[in-house]
């Protein structure tokens, strides 16, 4: 599962450090795309291929814009000798990553932001909203 909060610089190329705890549940390669809230997501290929296969299930005409959304951009990483994965410019932009980055672990996921954009983001996240969203799920 990953977990947790780890702050990184990206460089001038577009390498940008993976934590090293999560590196051995990605595996040796993975999948970095597009995803909600203008950031990135990083997914395990199994992860990756599962969800492929749920929206594959769903039908094509309910989920083109979707699938669309994430294969398009959708980039196999493997991490160098530093443990450095190169993200495309493409998806630097989407994201907005151009200095420092902020890795977020999200359970079978993990969350690649712009620091600014994900302090924003949890600045928006108070008590009483996180409260509303738990009692909608009847958790």
């Amino acid at each position: 599962m990953l977990l947790g909060q780890y702050d990184y610089s990206i460089d001038p190329k577009g390498r940008l450090n993976f934590p090293a705890k999560f590196r051995e549940d990605m595996g040796e390669t993975f999948i970095v795309t597009r995803w909600l809230d203008d950031c990135l997501v990083a997914f395990p290929k199994e992860e990756f291929q599962q969800m492929a296969q749920l929206l594959m299930s769903k039908g094509i005409t309910k989920n083109r814009d979707v699938q669309r959304f994430l294969f398009a951009a959708a980039t196999e990483v493997e991490p160098d000798k530093q443990g450095r994965i190169l993200l495309p410019a493409k998806l630097r932009e989407h994201a907005g990553l151009d200095k420092e980055v902020t890795i977020i672990g999200n359970m079978n996921h993990a969350e690649i932001w712009n620091t600014q954009a994900w302090n924003q983001r949890q600045e928006t996240m108070d008590s009483e909203s996180i409260a509303q969203a738990i009692d909608a799920l009847d958790f």
